[in-house]
Formats: C-alpha cells, sequence, structure tokens
C-alpha cells in the first residue's frame, strides 16, 4: 500500500512555479445545505470514494473558489479509521484538485468503507482524475434539473 505523500511545511495548498497564481483557490464546505446540494448533483462513484460535484450558481457565495468537502461515516470504521480516510481524502484533493478542479464548483468527496483506507493512492488519484472528467463532461441540462 502506498501512504500518501507528507503535507508539505507550509500551510499553502498552491503548486510551486510559474502556473500558480493560475490555479484556483481551494475552500472548505461548511454548511450542511452546500453538502446537499452536492449530493443531489453530478456524482461519480469510484473504488476508493465516491465524487460528489456541482457547479454553483452566479448569485451563489463563493466566487470563483473551489470548494470541498469530505464525509466519512461510521460505516467506515472507528474514529481512527475515519480519522485516516479523512486525511487520505485530503492529501488526494491537495493533490489533484488544484490541476484539475473547475473554479466555481463545489466537490464533496464522500469515503467508502474498507476501500478509502487501503486504496493504492496512485491507483485514488487516478480514479480522483477519472471522475473529475467524467462529471465535467455531463451535459449541462443536468444543472438545471436540480434545486437549490
Amino acid at each position: 500500500m502506498t501512504m500518501p505523500p507528507a503535507p508539505p511545511a507550509a500551510a499553502s495548498v498552491e503548486p510551486e512555479g510559474a502556473g500558480a497564481r493560475d490555479a484556483p483557490e481551494l475552500r472548505p464546505l461548511r454548511f450542511r445545505r452546500d453538502f446537499l446540494r452536492a449530493a443531489r448533483a453530478r456524482r461519480h462513484g469510484t473504488p476508493g470514494f465516491l465524487l460528489q460535484a456541482r457547479p454553483r450558481g452566479p448569485e451563489e457565495a463563493g466566487g470563483g473558489a473551489v470548494r470541498l468537502g469530505f464525509t466519512c461515516s461510521r460505516k467506515i470504521g472507528n474514529a481512527v479509521t475515519r480519522n485516516r480516510a479523512k486525511r487520505r481524502l485530503r492529501a488526494l484533493a491537495r493533490a489533484e484538485m488544484v490541476q484539475h478542479a473547475r473554479p466555481g464548483w463545489d466537490y464533496v468527496l464522500v469515503a467508502r468503507p474498507g476501500a478509502t483506507v487501503t486504496r493504492d493512492f496512485d491507483a485514488m488519484r487516478a480514479d480522483l482524475r477519472a471522475a473529475l472528467r467524467r462529471v465535467h463532461a455531463q451535459r449541462a441540462d443536468t444543472d438545471r434539473g436540480t434545486r437549490s
């Protein structure tokens, strides 16, 4: 099992280099209503997690930032296992969302029992890239039926 990369010493989520200015700002989802809106929108399941995603409307807060949320229910296991699953999902988001997420979108990563903690980290990275491509490729009229 490959462990996620160690977090950088600084608290920055921005990638280093010339393209760092173009990277979207990553913010946490904080309110239950935002998690529920993401749950009603687009989703794609992978072996290690479930990705829920939705574009925010122009009237909603958050601007062009990418907002992220993480969910680990008691089905995942005890507190130690749930915390490990959340740490892995956060590391996964830091590694991939800066390059592949779209500004103005909300994303929620939902842990899967057993798989989120045990799946190879490189495989989870590939799963996240594929899931992001899939939710972004869905037709725009699927968003029209979504309630806010």
